[in-house]
């Protein structure tokens, strides 16, 4: 009759596995509905098969629901199932549903643990083998091979690999040696076949050696090419810091006479007035006032409204800051699955452009989320409004959008590289890329003016009563008129790129406060385009400023905001 059996892996390489009593529900996978093949512990904690957890393309248990891997062979379950007996795989065939093994009555009656299986089944009389004849001979059962073998007809001669061509019984082999010209000769071709093994070895070894000298060659080669690379490299910097140490060496006597033109001009000017020169005024110097603290990555954009200032992180979120009253943290906004890159402020809104290519929508009131627009198909890098519309920069693109309704007006296009500034006046959007500045009509949409520099990609923007500023990434700060649209002078002090700028309006006139990635602030008077103040107070790059009721804040690379006044 039939014995308890297992399901059948329609797998060539797996084993089939009749068991003698039928096996515990809870040694069976729940994946595959089979008994466990190779169980492995997974880290939600149950077990499957190995194989079953590598097939598994959603990669979730199917009891839990959770995320599954492999974390550790479940050793006790193998040796429960290696204890049990199941029937010798020679003494099974395949039984009528196609789908499980039965026990065959004419074959191995044996049973065996399926921990030693292999120790009784290799040596199983009932196996089936092949004649060490002849390949076509038919398989035969271990047990019957030492009589077919007496009556095999394809036995070779013992010099078949000399070209003898014999084949027959055991008897007539006995009969053909007598006459095989190759048996006189066998002691002497045995002699030269070892002879040929030696050549053979001494050829490999050769092969060896050749290649491994081919190798240390070709190592040689490439640290020849390596090292002659280095030194063409450092001989470049040599010759560019020579270049630069004698361009600086130039600038600096320009910059001497320059200064030392301006002091006469000014001992001039003093020497003509009769006026009383007032006490200096120590209120006119800026201080670091505070840091706020709370985000937990650089801080990458700033914009005020009110008595709020808002600030954009790596962490993906937006902080709320009260400057009215205790400078504390009012909310932190989340939504973004990016870095936030870029704020402004129309009417009571808030918007927010970030890396996942997305522009959010916030109510300033209650400082919820209203809209969340897919904008660009790469980071929004700036973003700045007018007249109800919003401005938002990314690759070679600026998107105009109606700021209430956030639906694409129009896009602006022919810039050459990233648009990593824009700034708003009354009728007019200026926007920065790669040494390019384009001015745009408001009430058109078209570019009225082109601004060509010569120092890398526009990093920041800002626009006075009379000059335009802009910020590149070479160091420097170029300054045009803004009627004539002239150069008027390149503004060098900053020894990395210029990430921000703003404009606050002092007393003693127009003051231009940039942020750079050598980690200072530097205060520029727009009346002699001079640096008045350095400030060094961040520990990181300083890459935003916003200005709010005569003061200046300051976002960094370390995560903090400082306030200056």
């Amino acid at each position: 009759h039939r014995k308890s059996l297992t399901s059948l892996h329609h797998s060539e390489t797996e084993d089939i596995m009749v068991f003698v009593e039928p096996p515990s529900k809870s040694l069976f996978c729940k994946m595959c509905n089979k008994v466990y093949k190779d169980p492995v512990m997974v880290t939600c904690g149950h077990s499957y098969c190995k194989r079953c957890v590598t097939r598994q393309s959603e990669g979730t248990c199917p009891i839990d629901n959770q995320t599954i891997a492999v974390v550790v062979a479940n050793i006790a379950v193998s040796e429960q199932i290696g204890e049990m007996f199941i029937h010798c795989r020679h003494g099974c065939r395949l039984s009528e549903d196609g789908q499980t093994y039965e026990l065959d009555p004419t074959r191995c009656q044996a049973t065996v643990k399926v921990a030693t299986r292999g120790e009784h089944e290799e040596a199983c009389d009932y196996m089936m083998v092949e004649c060490p004849n002849h390949a076509g001979c038919p398989q035969l059962l271990r047990k019957d091979l030492e009589d077919h073998i007496k009556t095999c007809c394809n036995v070779k001669c013992p010099h078949h690999k000399y070209s003898c061509e014999f084949t027959g019984t055991q008897e007539e082999l006995i009969i053909h040696l007598k006459m095989c010209k190759y048996e006189g000769m066998k002691d002497f071709l045995g002699h030269m076949e070892e002879k040929v093994g030696e050549l053979q070895e001494s050829l490999e070894e050769k092969d060896q050696e050749i290649n491994f000298l081919r190798s240390m060659l070709g190592k040689l080669s490439e640290r020849l090419e390596n090292l002659e690379k280095t030194a063409e490299i450092k001989l470049e910097i040599i010759e560019r810091n020579q270049s630069n140490l004698l361009n600086e060496v130039v600038e600096n006597r320009k910059e001497r006479a320059l200064l030392m033109n301006e002091v006469e001009h000014i001992t001039s000017a003093l020497n003509e007035r009769n006026t009383v020169i007032g006490v200096y005024d120590p209120q006119q110097m800026f201080r670091c006032r505070g840091t706020f603290v709370g985000h937990q990555g650089p801080v990458w954009c700033l914009t005020e409204y009110a008595e709020f200032l808002f600030s954009g992180s790596s962490d993906k979120t937006i902080k709320v800051w009260d400057t009215g009253n205790n400078y504390r943290c009012l909310k932190t906004m989340e939504g973004h699955t990016g870095i936030v890159l870029a704020l402004c402020t129309c009417g009571n809104k808030l918007y927010s452009g970030s890396q996942d290519c997305r522009i959010m929508v916030w109510n300033i009131e209650n400082f919820e989320k209203e809209k969340s627009v897919e904008a660009h198909e790469n980071p929004v890098c700036t973003l700045t409004s007018a007249k109800n519309m919003l401005f938002s920069g990314s690759l070679k693109v600026v998107k105009v959008w109606d700021a209430q309704t956030m639906e694409l007006k129009k896009e602006l296009t022919g810039m050459n590289h990233w648009v990593r500034a824009l700034v708003a006046t009354q009728n007019y959007l200026y926007s920065g890329s790669y040494q390019t500045i384009k001015i745009w009509d408001l009430d058109s949409l078209e570019v009225v003016h082109n601004l060509e520099t010569s120092e890398g990609s526009v990093y920041s923007l800002a626009v006075t009563t009379h000059h335009i500023l802009c910020g590149t990434y070479e160091n420097v700060i170029h300054v045009w008129e803004l009627s004539s649209k002239e150069l008027v002078v390149t503004l060098k002090g900053h020894t990395g790129t210029v990430y921000s700028m703003a404009v606050l309006h002092t007393s003693s006139g127009t003051k231009v406060f940039s942020a750079s990635y050598d980690r200072s602030l530097r205060v520029w008077s727009m009346d002699n385009m001079i640096c008045t103040q350095t400030l060094l107070r961040h520990q990181g790059s300083v890459a935003c400023l916003a200005v709010s009721r005569g003061r200046i804040f300051s976002g960094s690379v370390d995560s903090t905001v400082k306030v200056w006044q």
